[in-house]
């Protein structure tokens, strides 16, 4: 079945169709919700890219700076793809593609623009900081969850509000919400391309990626600069190939950063 459906998507990308009729370069309806989970997390939104669907939540938590970095605080990303958004994944520990949206999509994304000062995440040098944690975990997978994880953990970033710190106490009083955010110096927008024979598509379908015959998905912030790239797929790509893909992705990525905004 795998074969003949790769086989459709190959014969109408002959004549540059896609099985839902959009354009190679259009991606399907973006929606992001935030405040899904206000009372278990600190920030929280949920992204629907056409019927794929994830949820991202923000917690706050005090650790002890690292001992290369004792002025500031840090991030840890976690991504939970659920059985119950695709057959193909299982319960269990974390495997390779979550692994590879955690810390090569979000955390990649995230230290390499420096969309998070780092510095102010720290509440007394050497001794307490702030962790930010990331967990994004998947509803629905019809295609294209790295843009739609990446998407995700920005907007419940960009929700997120600190908990009240008692000082003297050294307690988190996760109960009392203040008024203060996280401060986003740049959005790192993950844009996903893949190539079938010579064509490219932005935001693949589940049927799209089965055919795909190498991936990139490239993260750029608002001026163009590349923080981030990860590979996929079984097939090279050209050095041609990899600037037409960088260039579209900087382009599409303009695009969703204003739903952002």
């Amino acid at each position: 079945m795998k074969d003949i459906v790769g086989t459709h998507v190959v014969s109408l990308l002959d004549k540059d169709i896609r099985l839902d009729g959009r354009k190679l370069d259009e991606f399907r309806k973006i929606t992001v919700e935030y405040g899904v989970s206000s009372k278990s997390a600190e920030g929280s939104a949920r992204v629907k890219i056409g019927d794929t669907e994830v949820v991202a939540g923000i917690k706050f938590s005090l650790g002890t700076p690292y001992p290369d970095e004792p002025a500031k605080g840090t991030i840890v990303v976690n991504v939970e793809l659920l059985p119950l958004s695709s057959p193909d994944f299982e319960t269990g520990p974390p495997n390779i593609q979550s692994i590879e949206y955690a810390r090569a999509i979000v955390d990649r994304g995230l230290r390499e623009s420096d969309a998070l000062d780092m510095k102010k995440l720290c509440i007394k040098k050497g001794e307490k900081m702030w962790m930010i944690m990331i967990d994004v975990y998947s509803v629905n997978d019809a295609g294209n969850l790295a843009d739609a994880i990446g998407l995700a953990a920005l907007a419940a970033l960009k929700d997120a509000k600190y908990p009240k710190y008692d000082e003297k106490k050294g307690l988190v009083l996760y109960d009392e919400r203040t008024k203060k955010g996280l401060e986003l110096k740049q959005i790192p927008i993950p844009i996903t391309i893949v190539k079938i024979k010579d064509k490219f598509l932005v935001d693949p379908a589940s049927d799209e990626e089965k055919a795909m015959e190498a991936r990139l998905t490239v993260t750029t912030v608002e001026d163009g600069r590349i923080c981030a790239i990860q590979k996929g797929g079984e097939l090279p790509l050209s050095t041609e190939d990899v600037e037409k893909m960088v260039q579209l992705s900087i382009e599409k990525g303009k695009e969703l950063r204003k739903l952002l905004k």
